[in-house]
């Protein structure tokens, strides 16, 4: 009856690492996509926001990689290998909670870094800043930090007048206030980012309830089999 439960046992947790390394494969493609969104704009955003699509790419490879090594644990019946794999998954799922809670803590720190980032980019408005600044009022169809006006009231930034990024170039030759994108700059990437960080969340949360199944049923295979041997 234990051989057979055994049995059971080290045949689901193989079809488990079949789904498993096709999950680290999908964790990889969503920390790339998300990672190529934020990276256009990585001018404006800090490294440590970067940093968990970062950490997402390589717990996916990880588990990709483990994914076989509990393939083939459970169906040589490999104890060793077994505790390993449980191990694995049990470091990897730490180090994703580590991320997902250092992310919640941090929110507002990276949205007034975000916001500073962009205000400084106004200010100095270097050949470097004004590249950045246009790509991103063309691509989010925003102008300036928190509208228009950013960029011709007196006293907050360099008066320097709509850059034409700001306007439909197709509506006006010069870009004036009236034909301005209404909506500033930083709201628009503010909610990239966090429609970035939801789908960072989801997969994250999707990979660990894989994760704990992964070593539950891995300890309970190591345990079967620590039970025949030892009979």
């Amino acid at each position: 009856m234990e051989s057979c439960g055994m049995n059971v046992i080290k045949y689901i947790l193989f079809i488990f690492n079949l789904i498993f390394a096709i999950s680290g494969l999908g964790i990889i493609v969503a920390g790339a996509l998300v990672l190529a969104n934020v990276g256009e704009f990585n001018h404006f955003v800090e490294g440590r926001i970067m940093a968990p699509p970062i950490v997402l790419i390589v717990a996916g490879t990880i588990v990709f990689i483990i994914a076989f090594l509990g393939c083939y644990g459970a169906i040589k019946e490999h104890y060793n290998m077994l505790i390993a794999f449980a191990a694995a998954l049990l470091i990897i799922f730490v180090i994703e909670l580590a991320v997902g809670i250092a992310a919640a803590v941090f929110k507002n720190d990276f949205s007034m870094a975000l916001k500073d980032n962009m205000k400084v980019s106004m200010r100095n408005y270097t050949e470097v800043d004004k590249q950045a600044l246009d790509e991103m009022q063309k691509k989010l169809q925003c102008c300036g930090v928190d509208g228009p006006e950013d960029w011709v009231q007196p006293g907050s930034f360099r008066t320097i007048g709509l850059p034409t990024s700001c306007c439909n170039t197709t509506i006006a030759q010069t870009c004036q206030l009236a034909y301005a994108h209404k909506e500033g700059c930083f709201s628009k990437l503010e909610m990239v980012i966090h429609n970035c960080a939801t789908v960072l969340i989801g997969v994250g949360i999707g990979i660990a309830f894989v994760e704990i199944a992964g070593i539950v049923l891995a300890c309970c295979l190591a345990a079967a089999i620590k039970k025949e041997s030892d009979k």
